[in-house]
């Protein structure tokens, strides 16, 4: 059995230049078609149930294969579910892809579904997209019906977050008593070093920080796939002008994102290419109304809203490469509400403050990552600026992806930033997410850091959930945002524009998307 280790944990001192070390590390030992890849982050995991992420995402893509994925038309694409069926209300037959491999040697059954629905239902960070599930029936080998608890018209959607993994290879004890399949945030565990996926590429070396090393998997199932890169070197480059010369310079084939300072730059480089495309990750920042009493009162938080100029933010620091937002749908979303437009107006801010009995302000802490988003760091910077002027005062500390996922998960400061794309392709998710009571048990407001509940508003999203007539639901799921936006619950900044760049031989443009995870299997490199 596969049991290699694939976690080496080591000290990053210098960051730059450790990143352009590993960036640039002697390709000897890898045949001819590497990718040599740089993202602003690497993976905080190999466990892909231990965090909801962009990153995670990414890999579950490169080691592991979906039931079903999302083309660029957002239609969906059989992967390891071959063709499905609605037998009811209730329930979607699946049949599955036959003669598939995991790493291991294991071969891919409908009991691996099974397994890994299950672990999805008790991970922290899935449980609340996998709710509705009441089991996975195992019909036989290659066949499961997956059974909702009420009408569910998004069974499909959430089928892209199913990648099976290897039941036999994550199940038992590890060597000191531990349970191969258990979930630790943020921890150490079996499956977070240890990775077996049916996907076409395999994880053959992991230093946290410095890099993670891919080598095509040679029994992957999906032959037709144009796909010709037989290694992969991710390199973690989180400043953003050392990626960018990175690739000018020749030492990366690959990277994201392209911050908006350097899209003329490289779209002129006759060595490189540039892909862009608008995106539907909300920027957004929450207010935590158990820390700070203040924000529990709505004329406040209505205040801070109004002392924001989302379009300053977007034009100026953003340059343009981004949408000002008011809400957490984008266009093209079922809850988008036409009638929201951001409320920049200082005036009305001030005298809102006044209102409330807070016109002198007060002061309060704030947290942002500093390699997660495109300028994340300069947005919250910005936004404390801005709250200045309405006399609040901002004790602000931007971190490390790495270190800030932790201390969000701990709501360790009033203001938070975070960034979102709907895990479904729905509104709903962000709802669910990110604005619904927090509830442990269920998973719901999981990444609610402004500790904002309406419970009337929960019921609304949990029956718009049940209703199979769209043009209804697209109604209810736009009367939450309405309530959202009427109610402050939090403040919304831009949805990010995204942008990916590579090498003039690397026809990254075909295996790219919105939900920014590139199809990296299918990516091809072409010979000079």
């Amino acid at each position: 059995m596969f049991n290699q280790p694939m976690f080496k944990k080591t000290m990053l001192a210098g960051a730059l230049g450790a990143a352009m070390l590993a960036a640039s590390a002697p390709q000897a030992a890898f045949a001819e078609n590497t990718l040599r890849m740089a993202y602003d982050a690497d993976p905080v995991s190999l466990d892909i149930h231990e965090q909801l992420s962009g990153g995670i995402l990414q890999l579950s893509h490169m080691a592991f294969d979906p039931l079903v994925r999302w083309t660029k038309d957002f239609e969906f694409e059989p992967r390891l579910a071959t063709e499905w069926e609605q037998v009811n209300d209730t329930t979607m037959r699946m049949t599955l892809r036959e003669g598939v491999t995991f790493h291991s040697g294991n071969p891919f059954t409908a009991e691996d579904v099974a397994f890994t629905v299950e672990r999805l239902k008790r991970s922290p960070d899935f449980k609340a997209i996998f709710e509705p599930v009441e089991t996975v029936n195992v019909i036989d080998d290659h066949t499961v019906e997956i059974v909702s608890k009420r009408p569910n018209p998004l069974m499909l959607n959430m089928a892209t977050y199913i990648f099976p993994m290897d039941a036999e290879f994550y199940s038992g004890q590890t060597d000191d008593g531990k349970t191969r399949d258990e979930i630790v945030k943020n921890g150490n565990s079996y499956a977070s070093r240890n990775v077996s996926g049916t996907g076409p590429f395999m994880v053959t070396e992991r230093q946290q920080g410095v890099r993670v090393e891919f080598e095509r998997f040679d029994d992957y199932w999906d032959t037709e796939s144009p796909g010709n890169v037989d290694n992969i070197v991710l390199t973690p480059i989180s400043e953003n002008a050392t990626r960018v010369a990175a690739l000018l310079s020749g030492d990366v084939d690959f990277i994201a994102p392209v911050p908006p300072n350097d899209l003329e730059r490289i779209e002129s480089d006759e060595d490189t290419q540039l892909v862009t495309m608008s995106g539907t990750r909300i920027i957004l920042m929450h207010m935590n109304q158990e820390r700070v009493e203040a924000f529990k009162d709505v004329r406040v938080r209505q205040a801070f809203t109004y002392a924001i100029n989302q379009v300053g933010i977007a034009d100026r620091l953003m340059k343009g490469f981004a949408t000002p937002a008011a809400q957490f749908s984008p266009e093209g979303y079922s809850g988008h509400n036409a009638s929201l437009e951001p409320r920049f107006d200082l005036e009305k801010a001030q005298e809102l403050m006044a209102e409330a009995g807070y016109e002198d302000g007060f002061s309060i802490t704030m947290m942002a990552p500093n390699n997660r988003y495109v300028n994340d760091a300069k947005i919250a910077q910005a936004v404390a600026a801005m709250l200045a002027r309405i006399n609040v005062t901002v004790d602000l500390k931007t971190l490390p992806k790495a270190q800030y996922w932790g201390e969000y998960d701990d709501r360790a400061a009033d203001m938070m930033l975070i960034g979102w794309h709907s895990d479904t392709e729905d509104s709903a998710n962000f709802f669910q997410y990110l604005s619904e009571c927090p509830n442990a048990e269920t998973g719901g407001g999981q990444y609610n850091a402004g500790n904002y509940c309406n419970p009337e508003l929960d019921q609304l999203v949990a029956e718009a959930n049940l209703e199979v007539d769209l043009a209804k639901r697209a109604e209810m799921l736009q009367q939450v945002e309405q309530s959202l936006y009427d109610d402050a619950a939090f403040i919304p900044l831009h949805w990010q524009d995204l942008a990916w760049a590579s090498a003039a031989n690397v026809d990254i443009e075909p295996i790219l998307n919105v939900m920014n995870f590139p199809y990296l299997g299918d990516l091809v490199i072409e010979q000079e």
